[in-house]
């Protein structure tokens, strides 16, 4: 998942953006409303992780003007404001889940996996396709009951064509979703990434499009 951090404290976002990666999400943080707005004005995030106390533009009035604009991006609140009505407005507000500092990073990666879910109207936290099976909380992979190992980027990207079975991915929605600004993939790490899950999971578990993308054909 490719996901928006809003956190104006620079060692809480350096840590959160290092455990989001560990995770194997894509990560780009931001220290400010200004810089949040225009992240969301031009690129595409599986969920938005927000601090209130932003600078130059408040969290509250990011999550205004998104929802403002008919956008559905699942929205945590993350900041040091606890008290009831502070989180009865911001739920109000249009964010779909509530976080207060000081916060485990366990459970923050375990909600952002649940808004995820919601968002794509699943109820069951594992991916299944047949014989092969995902689990983005234990960050395993079964294929007809025997474990797989797979590499950070294989995983994500296994997630990623899982949830979107039976629908053909581009090449930059799919590196969408493995990288963030900062990371500098090779021009053929996509295909890389692609060849190691066949020979994994079998050469026609992914079919190539050529010229239009990459396709998980459902069972």
């Amino acid at each position: 998942m490719r996901l928006l951090l809003a956190e104006d404290d620079p060692q809480l976002g350096d840590g959160l953006t290092v455990g989001l990666r560990q995770e194997g999400h894509a990560v780009d943080w931001v220290k400010d409303g200004i810089a949040a707005e225009l992240a969301l004005q031009s690129e595409t995030y599986d969920v938005l992780v927000l601090d209130l106390g932003l600078p130059r533009l408040s969290g509250m009035e990011v999550l205004a003007r998104l929802r403002g604009r008919g956008q559905t991006l699942p929205v945590l609140i993350l900041t040091a404001r606890d008290a009831t009505g502070d989180k009865i407005s911001g739920l109000d507000a249009g964010a779909d889940d509530y976080l207060v500092k000081p916060i485990d990073l366990d459970e923050l990666a375990a909600r952002v996996r649940a808004l995820s879910r919601r968002s794509t109207g699943r109820a069951n936290p594992e991916l299944k396709l047949g014989e092969l099976v995902l689990d983005p909380a234990a960050h395993q992979v079964m294929l007809a009951g025997a474990p797989v190992e797979l590499s950070t980027r294989e995983f994500s990207l296994l997630q990623t064509l899982m949830q979107n079975a039976g629908r053909v991915m581009t090449r930059a929605q799919l590196e969408s979703s493995l990288y963030g600004w900062r990371d500098e993939p090779d021009s053929n790490a996509l295909e890389v990434h692609i060849h190691h899950l066949r020979k994994k999971l079998g050469a026609e578990c992914i079919k190539t499009l050529r010229g239009v993308g990459y396709l998980m054909a459902k069972p």
